[in-house]
């Protein structure tokens, strides 16, 4: 691993929370390649996680029936893939949930995760509508796994693009998984059709884009990570409450 991708010198440790793009790739590799986790398994972590927290941001018991239902709107590359499995753990928990995935990978991941879900009897909606009000009637929340760090609107293709732009007028709450779709990851500067969530899953560690972040709720889904790996990325992150998959920041 290059020292162009471990921490940045000019941030304190004790003050350092957040990943630059190039140090969350080297993460993610660490993971892969020293420790031996699968990219399956790494997704399934993330998306068990990122259901988990959308139960704290949103509890069950306090949900009116139609407050359950949840839109997971998922891209083609990996952040789609731990969507898939979000919505999927979502349906174990007892919530609704509906997936909108315009533009489907023939990755065999995500067809795996896609076969998966369609078992669970969880509907895949075939276009998303472009009024509004139609979305927010339906649903109690959406849950934004369209983009992922490094991945631009126009790489996505435009079925993505119109969704995003549909997504940033709605009035339900709206949950992004690691950033927020439409935002550079680095510097948290959203596009034209950046979105603005209400709470944020930061997947392993939190990105640097995550410090312009002000929503209700900001959680991180890194258990997962090892204690090496964390000082190792100088990561000085809240503790993990008993069992919890999931700490707030």
């Amino acid at each position: 691993m290059s020292s162009a991708a471990g921490p940045d010198p000019s941030e304190a440790p004790e003050e350092r929370r957040f990943l630059s793009t190039a140090e969350a790739a080297a993460l993610e590799r660490e993971l892969l390649e020293d420790y031996r986790f699968g990219r399956q398994q790494l997704v399934e972590l993330c998306g068990h996680a990122s259901a988990v927290a959308v139960t704290k941001a949103f509890p069950l018991p306090a949900l009116s029936r139609r407050q359950r239902t949840v839109l997971v709107v998922c891209g083609p590359e990996q952040n789609g893939a731990v969507g898939l499995v979000c919505a999927r753990h979502l349906r174990v928990f007892e919530y609704e949930p509906t997936i909108f995935y315009p533009t489907r990978s023939l990755d065999l991941l995500h067809r795996d995760l896609t076969t998966q879900c369609e078992k669970m009897d969880i509907p895949f909606l075939s276009y998303l509508p472009t009024e509004v009000q139609l979305i927010n009637e339906a649903y109690g929340l959406v849950v934004d796994a369209v983009l992922g760090p490094g991945v631009e609107p126009r790489e996505v293709g435009g079925p993505c693009t119109r969704a995003l732009a549909t997504l940033k007028l709605l009035s339900i709450p709206l949950v992004s998984l690691d950033i927020p779709s439409g935002w550079d990851a680095e510097t948290g500067s959203d596009s034209e059709d950046g979105l603005r969530p209400d709470v944020l899953v930061s997947l392993a560690a939190p990105k640097r884009c995550a410090g312009r972040f002000s929503g209700r709720h900001h959680f991180v889904a890194g258990r997962f990570v090892p204690d090496d790996v964390l000082r190792k990325f100088a990561l000085r992150l809240p503790g993990y409450t008993g069992t919890d998959c999931v700490a707030a920041l």
